[in-house]
């Protein structure tokens, strides 16, 4: 599949699309393992933040747990050709909301793996006709595409920032 063109996405999406380098699907499922493995790797680590007010990596998880469900929301609405505008979301009101420091870390890798093996059903299902289709979301047009390299990118992003940041294995 070919990558999303920047006008198919809001100019925040190049933040995470220009990340994906190879076969979208294969970086898709090689994910649903590579994650789990990061943060087991890392569970020591589970309650570390690199600073004040910074994500502990269970917050990280957490995040991206819940924003994936959020993208792939959008991409379901979408793809099923909703016209209705979608708000968008504040990322750090959604993690304090959600008390993912109070949570087992086993748990949150458990419900990313399923999650994302969920999504990727739905995602093998979609056509040219489906990736093309548009909507609004946060006020910005997006197509299903994009979306769908957003969800791999956000991934992307967050694994660097846990290297960079957090000194993760």
């Amino acid at each position: 599949m070919n990558r999303p063109q920047p006008n198919e996405y809001p100019v925040w999406g190049e933040t995470y699309i220009s990340k994906v380098d190879g076969d979208i699907f294969e970086i898709l499922n090689q994910q649903i393992t590579s994650i789990p493995e990061l943060f087991r790797r890392n569970a020591d680590k589970a309650d570390f933040a690199y600073a004040t007010g910074k994500w502990t990596l269970k917050e990280m998880l957490g995040h991206i747990i819940d924003t994936e469900r959020i993208l792939v929301y959008r991409l379901t609405c979408f793809a099923r050709n909703e016209q209705q505008h979608l708000p968008g979301f504040d990322e750090d009101e959604y993690v304090i909301n959600a008390r993912f420091a109070e949570r087992e870390l086993a748990d949150l890798i458990e419900e990313f793996a399923a999650l994302r093996k969920a999504n990727i059903y739905l995602f093998k299902t979609l056509n040219e006709t489906e990736l093309n289709r548009k909507g609004i979301a946060s006020e910005r047009e997006i197509n299903v595409k994009s979306i769908l390299f957003i969800v791999a990118g956000h991934i992307i992003h967050h694994v660097a920032v846990l290297k960079e940041r957090y000194h993760v294995v």
